[in-house]
Formats: structure tokens, sequence, C-alpha cells
């Protein structure tokens, strides 16, 4: 439910959650906003502790320091949330960047708006704004799908999925993972252009404006060093009908048929859809059903 009127608002607890974006890269790009959050919170949950007390000695801030990650996102977010309800303000950093970007700061989020805990995110540095702006690319439209999955299966799914995508799209990428995905992009989207944006705000910051065949070649002799964003074009809509037709023309005319009957559309309507995609007549479609027909047949 949204409320506008404050006087009918939800009652609120007297703790917070702070979303805190910290540097990428270069410390300076840290708010002054996030720096006196940080100082005045009561609890600092940071996915690396390590990282985040490097930063705070940086910062001259001392602080309850607690560990929120991937493996005890589920029972910290929980412990931390019973403080909040109890008046502690809780300030959430990840490794860099954004909370909640492409690691687990969305689950201590939702559970504070079921829970009726205030949550508010200090804006500042994020990998995937930054890489985006930087890469020349079209940015007006992209999808993000931050890191690719572990998963065999899962990985082919969301690669497959992206073969299509007219939108710009942005992948992050670890070093020890990168000659790898490299070679699995344009074995699946073709040879795409792309920016490789690597070391983002750090003394070895670069991007480099390639396609993905180009990429694939340098860095199968070139050992990938720091953090990665890769930056794809999307295809165009001309691209793509063509894709699209060209899948079509493989399929037997009864498959090509089942992809819109099976969504409930009519066989009339389907035949027409069909011979659209195909670039024939309708006439033509019915002939080949019963053509394809009678081969089974016999």
């Amino acid at each position: 439910m949204i409320y506008t009127d404050t006087d009918h608002e939800p009652e609120k607890s007297a703790g917070m959650l702070y979303l805190c974006a910290t540097p990428i890269g270069n410390l300076s790009d840290i708010t002054d906003r996030v720096k006196e959050t940080l100082k005045n919170a009561d609890i600092i949950a940071a996915e690396d502790t390590r990282n985040t007390l490097k930063l705070l000695n940086h910062l001259g801030i001392k602080a309850q320091l607690v560990s929120y990650h991937e493996h005890n996102k589920y029972d910290r977010a929980a412990e931390l949330a019973d403080k909040m309800e109890k008046g502690l303000d809780v300030a959430l950093v990840t490794d860099a960047g954004t909370p909640g970007i492409s690691d687990p700061g969305e689950v201590i989020t939702k559970m504070c708006y079921d829970r009726g805990i205030r949550v508010t995110s200090l804006p500042g540095p994020c990998a995937l704004v930054t890489a985006l702006s930087l890469s020349g690319l079209p940015a007006r439209r992209f999808v993000f799908e931050g890191f690719l999955p572990g998963d065999r299966k899962e990985r082919h799914r969301v690669l497959e999925d992206l073969r299509s995508e007219i939108r710009t799209i942005v992948i992050y990428e670890s070093p020890h993972h990168l000659k790898k995905t490299l070679s699995e992009l344009l074995e699946v989207l073709g040879d795409r252009e792309t920016a490789i944006c690597r070391e983002l705000t750090k003394k070895f910051e670069s991007v480099e404006r390639v396609r993905l065949s180009e990429a694939d070649e340098y860095y199968k002799d070139h050992d990938p060093r720091g953090e990665y964003v890769l930056i794809i074009k999307g295809l165009s809509r001309e691209q793509l009908e063509k894709e699209k037709a060209a899948d079509f023309l493989d399929m037997g005319i009864n498959e090509h048929m089942a992809v819109y009957e099976d969504q409930g559309i009519d066989h009339k309507e389907a035949m027409k859809m069909v011979a659209k995609d195909r670039g024939i007549s309708r006439r033509e479609v019915y002939q080949m059903l019963l053509d394809e027909t009678n081969d089974k047949r016999s």
C-alpha cells in the first residue's frame, strides 16, 4: 500500500536501515552523507568486514562491525532487524558500490519493509552506472545481469535469453572467469560490439571498445587482471527479425504453428502469423500443413 497522507502512515520503529554506497576503487568518491552515516550508525553490516575496516580506518571511524554476506544473509538479516526494532540504526555496505545491486542487500531490505522498519538509500558509486556511462554504447535502455549463474543449465538459459536482447547488456565478471565468459558470449550472442571496462575509478582504469571476437582472441594470450564490467550492444530490431525468421525456417510447419497455438491463439490466426514469419501466403501455410500431415501418415 502507498501512503501519501502522513496522518495515515503506518507506525514506524525508531531504528532505520541505511543502504550506503561506498567507493568502487577511488576512496575520494565517498560522499559526506555516507561518511556521516557510517560515523553515527549503531551497527555497520558489511559484506566483507576486512575491506570495510580498511575504509573505516581511512576515514578515522570506529564502529561496531558485523558481517552480512551471501552465506548468512537470512539469519543475520533477522538479527539486525530485531535490533532496528529496538531502536538501533544499521548502515549496510557492500564490498564496493551500492548495496542491493548484485549482492545480498535485497534480502535485509525486503525484511525491513515486511516489518515496517524504515529504509533509505544513500546514493553514490555503482560499477554498473559508471561502466555504462563510459562505454559509449546505447544507454537509454539496458538490461543488467550482474554475474552470470555458476550452474551450467541456468547459465545456458540466461545466455539464450540474452541472444535476442535488443537492449544494451551489462555483465559483471571476475578475472578468474573472464576467458570462459567471453568465449560463451561470442558463441551464443555472435560478434557484438563491446566495451570491456576494467578497474573502474582506480589507477589502471581502462575501457576497450572492441568486438567480442577481438576480446576473446586477446585474452587467450593475456591473463585478465582486476574486476571487469562487460557492456555489450543489443541487437537492432532488424537483426532480431532476421534471427527470428531464421529460427522459424529451421522448424517444421506444425512446430511453428505450435509456438502460437500453445499461447492460446486460434488456428486461423496462428496460420496468419506463421505466414508472416515465413514471408509466404496463408494458402501456402495450409498446403505445408497438409503435406507434413500426409508425410507422417505415409
